[in-house]
């Protein structure tokens, strides 16, 4: 019988609750009471604590405290990334972030959904959908990514907008729900 951990990073139903799951998200809260604590502590140590929790921090990645996440182990952070305060990312499945993209404050990445049956969400079912933010991405503050987007290289999300789609490469898009502004750069 696969565990409720297996069931969750592959995307199916799975309950939250589960103790094994618990555990790793007590130990995420306990990481992210320290990292927030590092609010001044120089660049390199905040570097070194993320890469205790997280799957994979690219050089020169930053994020600023405070920082929320549910597990850690599911966030790659490519060369360069940075997260501005008060970012909020839910990785219950993995959440891949490319190399030198710029994120906002506030901005929320939220992989997990739940069942669109009653009797489902009743039972404690969620799962997961991953989220994949290419290289040179801009993520204006306050957005909000849903489960399962995908966001191509050189796009850009404005401040506020609400992304339940993909975003194409290069594509500009803002509102709620989030739509094709034009090209970015203005071409």
């Amino acid at each position: 019988m696969r565990s409720e951990k297996d069931k969750m990073l592959a995307g199916e139903l799975y309950r939250a609750g589960d103790p094994e799951l618990q555990a790793l998200a007590w130990r995420a809260k306990e990481w992210m009471a320290a990292y927030n604590a590092m609010s001044v502590a120089p660049t390199a140590d905040r570097h070194a604590k993320l890469s205790q929790i997280m799957a994979h921090v690219g050089e020169d990645a930053v994020i600023r405290p405070p920082f929320y996440c549910d597990y850690g182990m599911n966030i790659r952070l490519g060369r360069g990334v940075f997260l501005n305060f008060n970012c909020v990312l839910l990785d219950v499945v993995e959440i891949s972030i490319g190399d030198l993209t710029q994120i906002g404050p506030g901005v929320q990445i939220l992989t997990p959904d739940h069942p669109r049956e009653a009797e489902a969400r009743r039972e404690g079912l969620e799962f997961g959908r991953p989220i994949r933010i290419g290289s040179n991405v801009w993520i204006g503050g306050g957005a909000l990514l849903m489960p399962g987007v995908t966001v191509g290289d050189d796009a850009i999300i404005g401040a506020g907008a609400v992304v339940t789609r993909d975003v194409g490469a290069g594509v500009t898009v803002g509102g709620n729900p989030a739509r094709v502004l034009g090209r970015a750069g203005g071409a």
